[in-house]
């Protein structure tokens, strides 16, 4: 039994290991409708359990249908619908019954503490389906599509990071160190990475550069990641932090200071943080980057399983 939680906390090596599963898997199923089962049904009568504190589209789905096309199944609550820590019940208790009733549990929560607790407590395995701090089933996805389109290790290329810094950002510098390529975030000095995060990461990869100029961070890009600059429950004043990131506004003319191939990916759902004329460009890959967190979700389940090979 593995948790998938934080990517720093994962080895490189069974990084790797799941992004080659996962490519051998995704060709595997070239000739198969959407809810055909995968050859030998690794994960044949399991259940995983997941459970969103914060709205989901991707990962509701995709975990959905990765379980299923591995052979198993999946039940999906919502926070309100449990005790969790109410009405009399632990977290602790709550974590024990869905170990009881279930083979794996993926959270999304607004609460970096509540993961933790339930990887401590559970005596399944716990996937992070996004927290506060951390997205990390969405970034190793993203490496993933990157590679597939570039046909290069991720080692070799420039990718850059224009936006705000949070979560899915935190995890792309973790990435950074564990696949050792070149990033280069492009945010206004106000809105730079998390401190403790980003020192961590540069003490290992000397290669991790934040400018408040988003065109000597795109200069060169092979790949660009972006994310909604006012996410969901973000509590902030809006119209100042849209006017603070007016000019991180990826337009095609700040999108011509990247290679000519350069990849453009968004982890959805999107805002004005991007213009419509690179969002539907040819190198936009966002479409593909979606549907590619099925076929990378799935070796994470063997990870977390113990059944990658």
């Amino acid at each position: 039994m593995k948790h998938f939680i934080h990517l720093k906390d994962i080895s490189s090596k069974d990084l790797r290991k799941i992004l080659i599963d996962a490519k051998k898997r995704k060709n595997q199923r070239k000739k198969l409708n959407t809810l055909d089962v995968d050859k030998n049904a690794p994960l044949r009568g399991k259940l995983l359990v997941q459970m969103f504190e914060k709205s989901s589209l991707r990962t509701r789905l995709s975990f959905n249908l990765a379980i299923k096309q591995l052979g198993g199944g999946t039940i999906t609550l919502r926070s309100n619908e449990l005790h969790l820590g109410q009405g009399g019940e632990s977290l602790e208790d709550t974590a024990k019954i869905l170990s009881t009733y279930g083979d794996g549990f993926m959270l999304r929560t607004d609460d970096d503490k509540k993961i933790d607790n339930f990887a401590k407590f559970s005596n399944i395995p716990v996937i992070n389906g996004l927290s506060p701090s951390s997205h990390p089933t969405q970034i190793l996805s993203d490496i993933f599509t990157v590679e597939e389109l570039t046909k290069k290790n991720i080692s070799k290329l420039n990718i850059c990071w224009i936006g705000d810094s949070n979560n899915v950002l935190n995890s792309l510098i973790a990435a950074s160190v564990k696949f050792k390529f070149n990033l280069n975030i492009g945010c206004p000095n106000n809105y730079s990475p998390n401190k403790a995060i980003l020192n961590w990461a540069q003490k290992q990869n000397k290669n991790i550069k934040v400018n408040s100029d988003p065109k000597i961070s795109i200069k060169n890009a092979d790949a660009v990641f972006s994310d909604k600059v006012i996410s969901l429950n973000d509590k902030v004043n809006v119209k100042k932090k849209l006017n603070d990131f007016k000019k991180y506004k990826i337009t095609s003319s700040l999108f011509r200071y990247a290679k000519k191939k350069c990849i453009f990916l968004h982890c959805l759902p999107r805002g004005n943080e991007v213009e419509n004329k690179v969002f539907q460009s040819k190198n936009s890959q966002v479409w593909l980057q979606a549907l590619n967190r099925v076929h990378v979700q799935k070796s994470i389940l063997l990870f977390c399983f113990g059944k990658l090979r």
